[in-house]
Protein backbone atom coordinates (compact mmCIF):
# COMPACT_ATOMS: atom_id res chain seq x y z
CA UNK A 1 0.00 0.00 0.00
CA UNK A 2 1.40 3.42 -0.78
CA UNK A 3 0.07 7.00 0.67
CA UNK A 4 -1.11 8.32 -2.68
CA UNK A 5 -4.80 9.33 -3.72
CA UNK A 6 -6.00 9.52 -7.12
CA UNK A 7 -9.13 11.16 -7.72
CA UNK A 8 -11.21 9.26 -11.03
CA UNK A 9 -13.85 11.21 -12.40
CA UNK A 10 -16.22 9.81 -15.26
CA UNK A 11 -20.22 9.75 -15.80
CA UNK A 12 -19.96 5.99 -17.08
CA UNK A 13 -20.03 3.55 -13.87
CA UNK A 14 -17.84 0.67 -15.86
CA UNK A 15 -15.18 3.31 -17.04
CA UNK A 16 -14.90 4.31 -12.93
CA UNK A 17 -15.19 0.12 -11.87
CA UNK A 18 -12.39 -0.15 -13.90
CA UNK A 19 -9.85 2.60 -13.70
CA UNK A 20 -10.62 2.42 -9.91
CA UNK A 21 -10.26 -1.46 -9.88
CA UNK A 22 -6.75 -1.13 -11.23
CA UNK A 23 -5.39 1.81 -9.24
CA UNK A 24 -6.38 -0.19 -5.88
CA UNK A 25 -4.79 -3.26 -6.86
CA UNK A 26 -2.07 -1.20 -7.64
CA UNK A 27 -2.35 0.28 -3.97
CA UNK A 28 -3.37 3.82 -4.51
CA UNK A 29 -6.27 5.13 -2.80
CA UNK A 30 -8.98 5.99 -4.80
CA UNK A 31 -11.76 8.48 -4.48
CA UNK A 32 -14.50 8.25 -7.36
CA UNK A 33 -16.90 11.04 -8.51
CA UNK A 34 -19.89 11.15 -11.82
CA UNK A 35 -19.12 14.98 -12.67
CA UNK A 36 -17.29 17.58 -12.73
CA UNK A 37 -18.96 19.00 -9.48
CA UNK A 38 -18.45 15.81 -7.63
CA UNK A 39 -15.55 15.73 -8.07
CA UNK A 40 -14.51 19.47 -7.22
CA UNK A 41 -16.41 19.15 -3.82
CA UNK A 42 -13.76 15.66 -3.09
CA UNK A 43 -10.98 17.47 -4.24
CA UNK A 44 -11.31 20.55 -1.94
CA UNK A 45 -9.45 20.12 1.19
CA UNK A 46 -7.88 17.19 0.48
CA UNK A 47 -4.08 15.61 -0.64
CA UNK A 48 -4.58 14.42 -4.03
CA UNK A 49 -1.53 13.38 -6.00
CA UNK A 50 -3.00 13.00 -9.44
CA UNK A 51 -6.75 13.33 -10.98
CA UNK A 52 -8.31 11.17 -14.21
CA UNK A 53 -10.74 12.62 -15.56
CA UNK A 54 -12.86 11.84 -18.48
CA UNK A 55 -13.71 14.82 -21.05
CA UNK A 56 -16.91 14.46 -21.82
CA UNK A 57 -19.66 15.11 -19.05
CA UNK A 58 -22.74 16.13 -18.09
CA UNK A 59 -22.17 20.10 -16.95
CA UNK A 60 -18.42 21.14 -16.57
CA UNK A 61 -16.39 18.75 -19.35
CA UNK A 62 -13.03 17.96 -18.31
CA UNK A 63 -10.72 20.85 -19.42
CA UNK A 64 -12.87 23.15 -17.30
CA UNK A 65 -12.57 21.20 -14.07
CA UNK A 66 -8.80 21.12 -14.93
CA UNK A 67 -8.80 24.21 -15.16
CA UNK A 68 -11.21 25.01 -12.07
CA UNK A 69 -9.12 23.12 -9.71
CA UNK A 70 -5.74 24.22 -10.74
CA UNK A 71 -6.92 27.35 -9.14
CA UNK A 72 -7.51 25.65 -6.12
CA UNK A 73 -4.98 26.28 -2.75
CA UNK A 74 -2.51 23.48 -3.12
CA UNK A 75 -3.42 22.16 -6.83
CA UNK A 76 -1.89 24.01 -8.77
CA UNK A 77 0.60 21.75 -10.49
CA UNK A 78 -1.52 18.28 -9.52
CA UNK A 79 -0.81 16.32 -12.74
CA UNK A 80 -4.66 15.43 -14.40
CA UNK A 81 -5.50 12.92 -17.17
CA UNK A 82 -7.58 13.16 -19.64
CA UNK A 83 -9.81 10.46 -20.97
CA UNK A 84 -11.18 11.21 -24.42
CA UNK A 85 -13.48 9.76 -26.86
CA UNK A 86 -11.47 7.66 -29.89
CA UNK A 87 -10.67 10.03 -32.22
CA UNK A 88 -11.65 13.24 -30.10
CA UNK A 89 -9.25 15.77 -31.67
CA UNK A 90 -8.55 18.52 -28.58
CA UNK A 91 -5.69 21.20 -29.45
CA UNK A 92 -2.49 20.56 -27.44
CA UNK A 93 -2.40 24.68 -26.45
CA UNK A 94 -6.39 24.54 -24.91
CA UNK A 95 -4.99 21.07 -23.14
CA UNK A 96 -1.59 23.23 -22.11
CA UNK A 97 -4.08 26.07 -21.03
CA UNK A 98 -5.85 22.92 -18.63
CA UNK A 99 -2.70 21.76 -17.42
CA UNK A 100 -3.05 18.62 -19.01
CA UNK A 101 -0.40 16.45 -18.17
CA UNK A 102 -1.57 13.67 -20.54
CA UNK A 103 -4.64 12.57 -22.54
CA UNK A 104 -5.47 8.60 -23.38
CA UNK A 105 -8.28 7.98 -25.81
CA UNK A 106 -11.32 5.45 -25.01
CA UNK A 107 -11.32 2.62 -25.18
CA UNK A 108 -7.86 2.72 -22.86
CA UNK A 109 -5.76 -0.16 -21.59
CA UNK A 110 -6.10 -0.30 -17.80
CA UNK A 111 -2.51 -1.21 -17.43
CA UNK A 112 -1.87 2.22 -19.91
CA UNK A 113 -3.79 4.24 -17.16
CA UNK A 114 -1.24 2.71 -14.57
CA UNK A 115 1.43 3.08 -16.67
CA UNK A 116 0.83 6.70 -17.18
CA UNK A 117 -0.07 7.55 -13.45
CA UNK A 118 3.47 5.83 -12.32
CA UNK A 119 5.50 8.00 -15.17
CA UNK A 120 3.49 11.20 -13.87
CA UNK A 121 4.07 10.37 -10.42
CA UNK A 122 7.15 9.86 -10.79
CA UNK A 123 8.10 12.86 -12.90
CA UNK A 124 6.33 15.54 -10.12
CA UNK A 125 9.04 13.83 -7.26
CA UNK A 126 6.01 11.07 -5.83
CA UNK A 127 7.42 7.39 -5.77
CA UNK A 128 5.00 5.41 -8.13
CA UNK A 129 3.59 2.43 -7.43
CA UNK A 130 4.76 -1.08 -8.52
CA UNK A 131 3.15 -1.66 -12.24
CA UNK A 132 0.87 -4.80 -12.21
Amino acid sequence: MNDKTILAVDDEAHILHVVSLKLRNAGFTVITARDAEEAFDASVGQKIDLIITDYQMPGQNGLELARRIHKEEGHKHLPIVLLTAHGLALEKVELAHAGIACCLSKPFSPREVLTRVNELLEATGNVPAPAN
